[in-house]
């Protein structure tokens, strides 16, 4: 299973996709990874930072998102004031 989770100020947002079942062509788990594809987009639009967050693997920063990663994590830009 893969997790993308956005960070906001309206909390912690998780959306779960089953790659595995895309592969054998399961509709809901390839629009559940097409979603996640979309709102990962989104939120580097808006200028969010992506962050790939695997078990017993250093923590990557991601440019694009990876279906197979564990868990996805998008963070909003940070501006002070």
């Amino acid at each position: 299973m893969g997790m993308l989770r956005i960070l906001s100020k309206s909390g912690d947002n998780r959306l779960q996709w089953n790659e595995e079942n895309t592969l054998v062509g399961d509709a809901e788990a390839i629009t559940a990874i097409r979603e996640a594809e979309q709102i990962f987009a989104h939120e580097q639009e808006k200028g969010s930072t992506a962050f790939r967050v695997d078990p017993d693997r250093p923590i990557e920063r991601l440019e694009r998102f990876d279906p197979q990663a564990k868990q996805i994590v998008m963070i909003p830009r940070v501006v002070g004031g």
